[in-house]
């Protein structure tokens, strides 16, 4: 029986026991006038759910384990005797013929695939049809026993609401637990590459040449300063500069200067940069942006410009930026009280003068913490500079110059032929918890930031 078939008849039981459960609670309801903990739509989503969730969870546990139950009754048949010793060949011949058996691919590199192939789609068909039969029937028996719990007295309301409570407690758990593992593998990634490459190489080296590492002193080509200088440079210096005064102006301008049917347009418009993919940005910063750059820096005297500098992926960046930044400064101007704008007019204080000395003053705070949220956002960024920025590590002030990222490193240094235990390879995990380890401090200041702001004007 195919999955979608099985999860609609599971479904269709789910239903008639969501009907028989609520006809059952509505009928005792009709004849009694005492007062009940729980309505017909409680009692019948109770029953649903007893006979919807169990076969669900079992198909789940199911679909795991029979993989390797299928594999272990292909190996007992007799042509797997034919099988290679354990290692790459033997599970290249298993995968392709699991595929076949599956249907989905219709030839065979290898006649032993070819022979194992419909041993596979016996025993998959076989263990569908067990555990079709094994969901259906717990469905019933889930089922049975929600309507034999159905009587006046039962609070379906209360072990309705734990089910909502244990599934909300579920999601939660499933992003802690998501979060504890990626932070997990960073340390123990990177324990392993400072094991092997000293630390004080990795945070304080000037050379970065992953591509020349020599087995007697790996750090020494594995300096990562060039690529935190890149990232300053491009993220929060370059991008900041752009994204900051725009964002800031166009949040005055909409907050203080802008008519209410025009903020109204203006405002969703700006943040649909914010809505944009960052491919899209890298392509315009590739395309347009960096060939235009490079024109220019040829224009002033510049000759060793090049379309892959800073300077384009962090103009791109820091349009991208704006919309963050105007949104914090524009919900931080709106939370200052009116009455202090008012007394700034009333005094005969101009507009400009109001902002400037006492508007922006006293939303300051939710301003930087804005700021600081961008400029973590920067330099995390990924596409852009993977698109716009150069590959070359270098420190060097010269806008015009190539220079590459934290990020940009990361993708070349997970993207080849590297043994996964070298230190080139392991460095992409040292650098991606120097940049976890900045953008953690950086959202922890600003949140911080925020949350006094919040306290003082609330």
């Amino acid at each position: 029986m195919s999955t979608p078939a099985l999860l609609f008849l599971v479904a269709g039981l789910g239903l008639i026991g969501w009907l028989t459960a609520r006809a059952r609670a509505a009928a005792f309801r009709r004849v009694s006038t005492r007062r009940f903990s729980s309505l017909p739509s409680h009692h019948a989503w109770f029953s649903a759910l007893w006979t919807i969730l169990p076969p669900l969870l079992l198909l789940l546990v199911w679909g795991a384990v029979t993989p390797a139950m299928v594999t272990n009754e292909v190996l007992a048949s007799p042509a797997a005797a034919q099988l290679p010793s354990p290692g790459f060949a033997r599970a290249s011949i298993l995968s392709e013929a699991r595929a076949i058996g599956a249907g989905r691919r219709t030839t065979a590199m290898t006649p032993l695939a070819a022979m194992l192939a419909p041993a596979y789609a016996d025993a998959q068909r076989r263990y569908d049809w067990i555990g079709a039969a094994m969901a259906l029937l717990l469905a019933v028996a889930g089922g049975i026993y929600a309507f034999t719990r159905i009587r006046p007295g039962f609070n379906a309301r209360t072990r309705l609401e734990r089910v909502v409570m244990a599934a909300l407690l579920t999601a939660s758990l499933i992003a802690v637990v998501t979060t504890l593992g990626i932070v997990a593998s960073l340390l123990v990634e990177s324990a392993r590459f400072f094991g092997m490459v000293p630390a004080t190489d990795f945070l304080f080296g000037t050379h970065w040449s992953p591509q020349l590492i020599d087995p007697t002193r790996p750090g020494a080509t594995l300096g990562a300063v060039p690529l935190f200088w890149g990232t300053f440079f491009i993220g929060a210096v370059i991008a900041m500069l752009v994204a900051i005064p725009f964002g800031l102006m166009s949040a005055i301008y909409l907050t203080q200067y802008a008519s209410p049917r025009l903020r109204r347009w203006a405002k969703p418009t700006l943040e649909i940069l914010a809505g944009v993919p960052t491919v899209v940005y890298g392509y315009f910063a590739a395309l347009t942006v960096g060939p235009a750059v490079r024109r220019l820096g040829v224009a002033i005297g510049v000759q060793s410009a090049t379309s892959e500098s800073a300077l384009a992926a962090g103009l791109v960046m820091g349009v991208m930026i704006i919309p963050f930044v105007s949104s914090m400064a524009d919900d931080a101007l709106a939370a200052v009280p009116a009455a202090m704008r008012d007394g700034s007019l009333a005094m005969g204080a101009t507009s400009s003068e109001t902002i400037r000395r006492v508007l922006f003053p006293a939303a300051l705070p939710g301003v930087v913490g804005g700021v600081l949220l961008a400029i973590s956002r920067a330099i995390g960024e990924t596409m852009i500079v993977v698109m716009a920025a150069s590959g070359a590590a270098t420190i060097s002030l010269d806008p015009f110059a190539s220079a590459t990222t934290v990020t940009k490193q990361i993708v070349d240094l997970l993207t080849g032929e590297a043994a996964f235990d070298s230190p080139k390879t392991l460095a992409a995990y040292a650098l991606g918890l120097t940049l976890f380890v900045v953008t953690l401090l950086l959202n922890v200041i600003a949140l911080t930031v925020v949350k006094r702001y919040r306290e003082t004007y609330e």
